[in-house]
């Protein structure tokens, strides 16, 4: 059996067949190249949802602007050691909401430089409060007070002279001014800060030995219309005293400024035309 040949094909014919299959690929190779891919060969893709990540996290717009969805950070809550930043001559009272009187002298205070560069500690006598601060004006801590049953800023002259009983009702006050204070002793042995030393006026823990006269009740009360019993001396808890008073005194004197009750801050400290205000009566012994 004789193999039939196939028939020839033309060189021309083979060429023009090859030239077909380049453009052929060439135009598969742009249409893919142009994301343009054919019914049924599109390569499979990921089994994950077309709004999901890899991670399965949501990549879906959302529904609402980014800042709406925030949640503040809370502020972290004040404490005796924790101060906001105060502008320069501002006294820093933490959270405490002063009296405009105390807010005018403490500021005074951290703009001119007067406590020396030492703590200090203020007395609002309206409030029956004590403020301490350090030497930058900074409150670290506070306390309600006992003061003297009468009202008045000035002492009478050469009462720190007389005993307890010849001191009438209307004397029993507590001074107010500039005070230098320093530590020191009483009759009885007993640690105190002397204030005003001419007129016998220190500040000193609670005397509770009289309980009729209820000071410890009287410290707890929320008014102040009940802190108004002692001859004049201001009365400090004794654990805030121990804690807050007594360290600061232990080796320096401090500077006490007593706010008034009748008078002026200005007429008291003098400092409305920006000069230091006075001190009053600087301890001795």
């Amino acid at each position: 059996m004789t193999t039939v040949p196939s028939p020839a094909i033309p060189a021309t014919s083979q060429r023009q067949d090859a030239d077909s299959w380049v453009d052929i690929l060439f135009g598969i190779a742009l249409l893919a190249a142009l994301g343009v891919t054919w019914a049924g060969s599109a390569t499979p893709t990921s089994t994950a949802p077309s709004n999901s990540n890899a991670l399965g996290a949501s990549t879906q717009a959302p529904t609402q602007s980014p800042a709406a969805t925030l949640t503040p950070i809370p502020k972290p809550a004040l404490t005796q050691t924790s101060h906001l930043a105060t502008a320069p001559g501002v006294a820093d009272f933490l959270a405490e909401v002063p009296s405009p009187d105390a807010r005018l002298v403490a500021d005074f205070v951290a703009a001119s430089g007067d406590n020396d560069g030492i703590e200090f500690f203020l007395i609002d006598k309206k409030f029956a409060r004590l403020y301490v601060f350090d030497a930058d004006a900074r409150l670290l801590a506070t306390s309600p007070v006992l003061l003297g049953s009468a009202k008045g800023d000035d002492s009478v002259p050469g009462i720190g002279l007389r005993p307890l009983s010849a001191v009438r009702p209307s004397e029993r006050t507590t001074p107010a001014g500039r005070f230098v204070a320093q530590r020191g002793h009483n009759t009885n042995g007993e640690d105190v800060v002397w204030v005003d030393y001419d007129a016998a006026v220190s500040m000193h823990r609670v005397r509770t030995a009289n309980v009729k006269d209820r000071r410890l009740e009287r410290l707890a009360t929320p008014t102040v219309d009940d802190n108004r019993i002692s001859y004049g001396c201001i009365n400090v808890p004794a654990a805030f005293y121990n804690a807050n008073v007594k360290p600061v005194f232990a080796n320096r004197r401090a500077i006490v400024y007593v706010l008034p009750e009748v008078k002026s801050v200005q007429q008291v400290f003098g400092f409305s035309d920006g000069d230091r205000p006075a001190v009053r009566s600087a301890p001795q012994g």
